[in-house]
């Protein structure tokens, strides 16, 4: 059986380059659309450059930390968004 952390893993790799979703509807997509304060704590305690944590944002459309850095968040999510 796949454990929550697992599951919101596989979700944010799944997050197409150039584009995010807020920690809640990754909540959602992972079976258990309340846990997305754990979504935060996942998140921030990433550690494998190949889950793309930047892309997770807040439902009100800011950005939240991205290890406590909001400036290289925004920074690598226009650099996606610009195709680099």
């Amino acid at each position: 059986m796949i454990n929550f952390k697992d599951k919101v893993i596989k979700v944010v790799k799944d997050i197409p380059k150039g584009q995010t979703l807020s920690y809640k509807e990754v909540a959602t997509r992972a079976g258990n659309p309340n846990a997305y304060r754990a979504v935060g704590t996942i998140m921030s305690r990433n550690a494998d450059n190949n889950v793309p944590c930047h892309r997770v944002i807040k439902s009100d459309g800011s950005l939240g930390k991205y290890n406590g850095l909001r400036g290289d968040k925004k920074r690598l999510l226009a650099l996606e968004k610009n195709g680099k």
